[in-house]
């Protein structure tokens, strides 16, 4: 297939259905569960593992996949005649995937024309800059205007995620400048919002209601929003939540995921996020 190829990495929470429709390419990050290793997708479901987060007790821990990962994707698009990659990567706040995909980059240089690009986002804030990629490309865009169309994306992107634990956040290490959140974390349910690529204190409520309404009332200040996707770690309350926002968005009006091992090992089983583009 000629024209642009768009690559991702596995915490952009596609599902295969929007992947495989769309002709997206992604690279999956790994999953370790004490000294068992997965790859992320092709090895360990988003269902399984949220059951054997549970079942095991164990945090499980995240790393970047390999440069050679990216480069066997770049070289396959390549083999089919691709005119270019743009591949859009997890913030390089959390984690070195970016960095891998770059390094691939050089590796394939003169091959193959790839752009790499740090969405400074995550789960359905990169999912939705992935998908627009992937239409700009599929209508004829070359690789300099899909780039600009993703980064003109990048700061309109807002995220915000209710979170049922700040456990998972903390023993990861990704918790930023929300670790003021922790000294009371058994009483809150705290909420984050993604500021340049990092994790941030949104807010915090004293029960997991007050919590969703006040995401609730973060989209209803916002006015009209664009391309909003809700996503959820098996929360066990997403129905209750889309609901709450029903009057204003509708259940066909928003696109709804799971959020996957990637984001999940850090947010903790059900968090629910929020992201939307800014007019």
């Amino acid at each position: 297939m000629t024209g642009v190829h768009i690559v991702t990495d596995s915490s952009c929470d596609l599902s295969e259905a929007e992947t495989t429709t769309n002709g997206i390419g992604v690279v999956p990050l790994n999953i370790r569960f004490g000294d068992d290793e997965y790859i992320d997708r092709e090895q360990l479901s988003v269902e399984d593992f949220y059951a054997k987060m549970a079942s095991t007790g164990l945090l499980p821990e995240t790393s970047a996949p390999s440069p050679g990962r990216f480069e066997q994707a770049f070289r396959g698009a390549a083999a089919v005649g691709a005119s270019g990659v743009v591949c859009i990567n997890l913030s390089g706040e959390l984690s070195a995937t970016v960095q891998s995909a770059r390094n691939a980059a050089t590796a394939v240089d003169g091959d193959i024309d790839v752009r790499v690009i740090d969405s400074r986002s995550l789960t359905g804030g990169l999912g939705t800059m992935v998908l627009e990629a992937a239409l700009a490309a599929r209508n004829g865009a070359d690789a300099d205007a899909v780039v600009a169309l993703v980064e003109s994306m990048i700061p309109r992107t807002e995220i915000y995620g209710a979170l049922d634990t700040l456990e998972n956040l903390k023993k990861g290490g990704r918790i930023g400048s929300a670790k003021a959140l922790v000294g009371s974390m058994l009483s809150v349910k705290p909420i984050i919002r993604i500021v340049d690529g990092a994790v941030e204190e949104a807010g915090k409520q004293r029960t997991r209601k007050r919590a969703l309404e006040w995401v609730r009332d973060q989209l209803f200040a916002e006015g009209t929003v664009e391309k909003l996707s809700i996503l959820h770690g098996e929360a066990p309350d997403i129905d209750l939540f889309l609901d709450m926002i029903a009057e204003r968005y509708p259940r066909d009006q928003v696109r709804l995921g799971k959020i996957g091992a990637v984001i999940g090992t850090h947010g903790g089983p059900g968090v629910i996020g929020m992201c939307y583009l800014r007019p």
